[in-house]
């Protein structure tokens, strides 16, 4: 039999520091469940110690969650390990993710501490993880640039003291395949206990390598894949789940383990952490992008309809691409309604949240013909977005725009208790409209971003909107969604601005002093 390769998913840890891509507990939760479905091995909830609200989203998580290990990430700090540990209480499989800087630059200018002590708080560290689970997971931060001398000595420390995981990190993305590839390999050549622990790699995607740097360190002995979906993550983002499961799949004949992924729920995870993050996929993406199957060339497309193999690899169904599409229509009934979202992970916590969301669906029905799941995602996305804690709500909007004049939009929004209307002119309708809403709201943020993405085809597609908003140094998305791609948009401006008005408190565990 061929060895298990462990897929560790951090969409909701590192996926979640990607600039604007918060999450609530309830979407965090929506996005387990789906990764769940995946049968994804291990995801990493979140960092408890970073806030009271990250404490309560792993805690959500791990006391749902039974199929897959749930993971809290902490620093080498007792406090940290202490909070990862009561968050964690809850889980059917618990991991505690622990992490000390281990490169020279950062031992001497963030951590000002020598490499003794170094070994000393990340010993210590998995000591303490080890009073709340056996399943304790150690990273050197920027391993990629720490001395390999340095790293045999931290790692076959730390596996003495209990860490069953190691977890070999190019924290700022500096790699490359062959070079990383070696540095696994000697790793596990040098260190004496290496055979007690699970070698793990979490690779970010600055030169666009990280899903390369991650099947290079497979080849050479890694069992274990700290990736995202959609490749999701801060700056350039990680090493995208989809490529990385699909790579080891499609090439069996190159690789010698294998993964439990159930490929066919792919492509609705992807849709999932699109439409709640707010970051769209690029139509070529590899596996999930919309054009990852299309052909367009007349000798592909003969090629194809003679034999599939001809220019495809793999089958847009194994990814799930057309097993999730169900059309639902005005006639459709509340119970059909019901069940198809509970088998796209949707669960109503009571009658009145499945009314409610059952009179949206029915308002949709009204404007376009058919529904189809990504519409059902968008909806309930949309819902959720609504039912936040959020001080300004959309009222009416009227747009008036016809050649050779200006467009000209008038808004009226509730914020607090109180309605207010004002108008603005733009340079186009969405201009006019989102000018008029800042006029009331007076967020003074500046626009970083503005995407239009149709959700399907057709030209009664819903749209759906991202927008981008940053005060102060804070990122915000905004997400919105509608068939008036001019009420997405504002849709979109206010959920944004709401986020702006709430306040933010969650600490950044790479940003953590130890």
């Amino acid at each position: 039999m061929k060895d298990k390769l462990v897929i560790f998913d951090t969409t909701l840890r590192d996926g979640e520091q990607s600039p604007g891509a918060s999450m609530t507990r309830e979407e965090k939760v929506r996005i387990a469940k789906a990764l769940e479905r995946l049968k994804v091995d291990v995801i990493e909830a979140g960092f408890p110690a970073a806030s009271d609200g990250d404490f309560e989203s792993v805690q959500a998580v791990a006391n749902i969650i039974k199929d897959s290990t749930v993971c809290g990430l902490a620093r080498a700090l007792d406090k940290d390990i202490d909070r990862a540990g009561d968050a964690l209480k809850g889980a059917a499989r618990a991991r505690i993710h622990t992490f000390i800087a281990t490169s020279p630059i950062h031992m001497q200018m963030k951590l000002k501490m020598q490499p003794e002590q170094v070994i000393e708080y990340a010993v210590r560290a998995v000591k303490r993880a080890r009073q709340y689970t056996d399943d304790v997971e150690f990273s050197p931060e920027d391993a990629g640039r720490s001395d390999e001398d340095f790293l045999c000595r931290i790692l076959e420390a730390v596996i003495d003291a209990g860490a069953t995981t190691l977890n070999i990190p190019d924290t700022v993305g500096y790699s490359i395949p062959q070079q990383f590839g070696a540095t696994i390999a000697n790793l596990i050549k040098r260190i004496p206990n290496s055979d007690k622990a699970i070698f793990s790699v979490h690779c970010h995607n600055d030169l666009g390598l990280a899903v390369a740097n991650s099947l290079s360190a497979v080849m050479n002995g890694a069992r274990q894949v700290e990736c995202t979906i959609n490749g999701l993550g801060e700056r350039a983002g990680n090493a995208s789940l989809e490529e990385v499961v699909m790579a080891v799949r499609t090439r069996q004949d190159v690789f010698s383990c294998q993964t439990t992924v159930d490929t066919r729920e792919i492509v609705t995870c992807s849709k999932l952490v699109s439409s709640i993050t707010g970051f769209p996929v690029q139509p070529n993406k590899a596996i999930v992008g919309a054009n990852a199957f299309a052909h367009e060339s007349g000798i592909h497309q003969d090629g194809v309809l003679k034999n599939r193999e001809t220019y495809e690899i793999m089958r847009a169904e194994d990814v799930g691409w057309s097993a999730n599409r169900m059309v639902l229509g005005k006639h459709s009934g509340r119970n059909a309604f019901k069940s198809r979202l509970t088998e796209l992970g949707f669960e109503f916590t009571s009658e009145a949240e499945l009314n409610e969301a059952f009179t949206r669906f029915k308002e949709l029905a009204d404007k376009k013909h058919e529904i189809f799941d990504e519409d059902l995602q968008a909806l309930v996305s949309e819902g959720g977005l609504e039912s936040e804690d959020e001080n300004i709500k959309l009222i009416a909007l009227k747009v008036c725009s016809e050649t050779g004049e200006i467009p000209n939009a008038t808004v009226t929004v509730q914020v607090g208790h109180q309605e207010l209307t004002g108008s603005s002119k733009g340079g186009g309708a969405v201009d006019a409209s989102l000018k008029a809403i800042e006029s009331l709201v007076q967020s003074n943020a500046s626009l970083e971003l503005y995407s239009v993405n149709s959700i399907n085809g057709g030209t009664d597609a819903q749209g759906e909107v991202t927008v981008r908003l940053e005060k102060a140094g804070r990122i915000v998305n905004g997400l919105g969604a509608d068939t008036d791609i001019v009420i997405a948009s504002a849709k979109a401006y206010i959920n944004a601005v709401n986020k702006l008005k709430m306040p933010e408190h969650r600490q950044h565990p790479q940003k953590g002093d130890v």
